[in-house]
């Protein structure tokens, strides 16, 4: 099975608003502000203390600051790795293996997989339906599963793509999405508009981040990121500046939007944050030597600070984002993290070939026992 003997390679995709980062609610319940509609800034919880939790490809979950624990795969022998995990808006939550097996927790239902379907492609993230009574999976291929009240509205899976589809994002209606390639593609369907790409350029290095303007509600438009700090940017969204002629450390891993739309954040691997506009800086890892890469940020509703998630499960916040805990030592490897702060689509990285990791047990956060050993995809 999939942590003790087989070696793949992760391809981590945290996607925006409805896969590996998702809304956290607060104290007492699951994930269970809807994903989707948190990408609205209407829709963004009025009071919030910064709830978040950690996600790791066998499945494990780690919460802290109060954010609500349904259950894990740890102790289950999966197939493939975990490679993101959904909000159910009536509580609870999904987690998406690589091969489209769907293990859901708390009030989440499981409305179907393809864990029993030879795919051409594998899996790369989901999204929810903004009253959880369906999702998508998409796979590298831009190949679209839909369950439950989740419509089909065309896909990329018949299409001879020049790079592949890193990640997808609904729309709040939940009456299309978008698909988003490495080479910054974008394959929009049913009500989601299309405002520009970059898959007709060629690029200095693929893209590994997006954000919405406007949160794809009102006045439309996005932003994408390549690894290199460039910012293309289309519809609505502006540009601020980018790190495109920069000499960097390490690459871009992902960016985040300023609630109001006025600016953004670059985060690296290194955890140097480049802001512009309105992003404050509120401070960095770019300086220390870190055990593990950076894979994702995620904002304060507010904007008054942001988190770093590293791939062992560290956390570094800085401004006004509160540390509750990390899953540092507890033998993660994360594909993702889930906040009650803004969502957005993160980096996708490969992950080298599977090692293990040594979990001694003790407590988490969330007052279960870590299990050990146990075998995760290393770095």
């Amino acid at each position: 099975m999939w942590r003790a003997s087989r070696r793949v390679a992760v391809g981590l995709a945290a996607l925006l608003a409805g896969s590996a980062l998702v809304a956290l609610a607060t104290t007492g319940s699951s994930l269970g502000t809807p994903a989707a509609s948190a990408a609205s800034p209407a829709a963004l919880p009025g009071a919030t203390n910064g709830s978040y939790a950690i996600v790791d490809g066998a499945g494990g979950v780690m919460t802290f600051g109060g954010a609500a624990y349904d259950g894990d795969t740890l102790e289950l022998s999966l197939a493939k790795p975990i490679v993101g995990a959904a909000d159910d808006p009536t509580g609870g939550y999904w987690l998406v293996a690589s091969d489209g097996g769907i293990f859901s927790f708390g009030g989440a239902t499981f409305w179907g997989s393809t864990g029993g379907i030879g795919l051409n492609k594998p899996i790369v993230g989901m999204a929810p339906t903004p009253d959880g009574g369906g999702y998508w999976l998409v796979a590298s291929d831009g190949g679209i599963f839909a369950f439950g009240d989740a419509q089909f509205y065309g896909s990329t899976g018949g299409i001879a793509l020049n790079k592949p589809i890193v990640g997808m994002a609904a729309m709040p209606d939940g009456g299309g999405y978008w698909l988003v390639a490495s080479d910054g593609g974008i394959f929009s369907y049913g009500d989601a508009a299309f405002y520009g790409s970059t898959g007709a350029m060629t690029l200095n290095k693929p893209i590994v981040g997006m954000a919405g303007s406007s949160n794809f509600n009102g006045p439309n438009g996005y932003w994408l990121v390549a690894s290199d700090g460039g910012i293309f940017n289309y519809g609505a969204a502006q540009f601020f500046g980018s790190a495109g002629s920069l000499h960097l450390n390490k690459p871009i891993v992902g960016m985040a939007a300023t609630p109001d739309d006025g600016g953004y954040w670059l985060v690296a691997s290194d955890g140097g944050i480049f802001s512009y506009g309105d992003a404050q800086f509120y401070g960095s890892t770019g300086s220390l030597a870190l055990a593990q890469p950076i894979v994702g940020m995620a904002v304060m509703p507010d904007g008054g600070g942001y988190w770093f998630s590293a791939a062992d499960g560290g956390l570094f916040n800085y401004g006004d984002a509160p540390f509750y805990g990390s899953g540092t030592g507890q033998g993660y490897q994360v594909v993702g993290m889930a906040t009650d702060g803004v969502p957005t689509l993160q980096a996708n990285s490969d992950l080298p070939a599977l090692r293990p990791h040594m979990a001694r047990g003790g407590s988490t956060a969330s007052g279960r026992s870590a299990p050990g050993p146990r075998y995760f995809a290393g770095a």
